[in-house]
């Protein structure tokens, strides 16, 4: 049985204040695969700290997942292009997974299994500095737009 979206929403808010709670320094939380982080400025304008090393950081509020990997870094939508259920992070196998209908994403967003029929939608991104900026308000479809979607990606 796969978890609703907030389920897994609540699950990873509450394993990262458990970590908290518990001590964790705060250099050991930067090196989980996964972490929570709340962006800063509009849906046009949304700015985030470029992950030092590879990781998966959620911005639930604005369902929005900023992932640094092999040297790329990319900001995609937390739905599923499929049925827009959210996605999770699975650690052990370096993909992200729908919590619906089990479609199966690389680190970059292409879609390798399931029953969606397209890689995960990517936002538009831009460097300024150390920060990441995310342009909600502009997001490009593999299917739709290949160039522009493979071009979505910030080069480290």
């Amino acid at each position: 049985m796969s978890a609703s979206r907030r389920e897994f929403l609540d699950c990873s808010r509450c394993v990262v204040m458990g970590l908290i709670a518990l001590g964790l320094p705060a250099a050991d939380l930067a090196a989980l695969p996964i972490g929570l982080i709340d962006g800063r400025g509009d849906w046009a304008d949304r700015r985030y700290p470029i992950p030092a090393a590879d990781s998966v950081n959620i911005d639930h509020g604005a369902q929005v997942i900023v992932v640094r990997s092999a040297g790329h870094a990319y900001a995609f939508n937390l739905a599923c292009p499929h049925e827009q259920a959210a996605v999770k992070w699975v650690a052990n196998d370096h993909r992200f997974q729908c919590t619906k209908h089990d479609s199966r994403y690389q680190a970059d967003g292409v879609h390798i299994a399931g029953r969606a029929t397209r890689n995960l939608d990517r936002f538009s991104v831009s460097r300024e500095g150390e920060e990441m900026v995310v342009d909600q308000s502009h997001w490009f479809r593999s299917d739709l737009d290949p160039a522009g979607w493979a071009a979505a990606m910030i080069v480290l």
